[in-house]
């Protein structure tokens, strides 16, 4: 006899979450962490902000984006929800009536955390690679970096690592600079 197997996790598994615990359905397994700290609520905060303002609504900048906070993504058999996703709106020229998405982003963010990053970086980037997203950026408010990669055909190279206060100018948002220091809390 062999061990039995684990029921396969299906989308109303996350309704039957405490409030204070995250869920995403990945390859088929309910993936739980805690509600972020602040220190990673506020980096996600703030590079929402940083490039809401210039591409989402294109206040001194050349818009053309739906800059997103969690947005739920149903991606094949897998339902995510990165920490920040933004969609070209000449791909996406509304947003759905749904409460999830089922195009693929452009870009997505994930806001790296000891309980998130060893699903955010192994697991959850190939996702997005095989969908085809074309831009990732992973962002670690405790180390103070910021790694920005581009998908190659299915695969993410790694286009640059920035750290601490550097002045942030990377792709897909290439158009305006940042100094990466506003995301930061000390």
């Amino acid at each position: 006899m062999g061990l039995p197997q684990e029921k396969p996790a299906v989308y109303e598994d996350l309704f039957a979450l405490p409030e204070h615990v995250v869920g995403e359905i990945i390859s088929g397994r309910l993936v739980t962490h805690p509600q972020p700290a602040p220190r990673h609520t506020r980096a996600c905060s703030s590079l929402g902000f940083e490039l809401g303002a210039p591409f989402d609504l294109a206040r001194n900048g050349p818009g053309g984006w739906w800059i997103l906070d969690e947005p739920e993504l149903h991606l094949a058999r897998h339902v995510l929800f990165p920490d920040l996703a933004g969609w070209r709106r000449e791909r996406l020229p509304r947003l759905p009536d749904t409460a999830w998405f089922d195009l693929a982003p452009d870009w997505v963010c994930e806001i790296l955390s000891p309980a998130t990053a060893r699903v955010d970086r192994p697991e959850k980037l190939p996702i997005h690679a095989a969908q085809g997203v074309k831009h990732a950026w992973l962002v670690d408010p405790d180390l103070r970096l910021l790694e920005v990669f581009e998908n190659r055909d299915g695969q993410w190279l790694l286009l640059a690592v920035l750290e601490d206060q550097a002045a942030v100018s990377q792709p897909p948002f290439a158009a305006i600079s940042f100094a990466l220091g506003s995301l930061w809390t000390d």
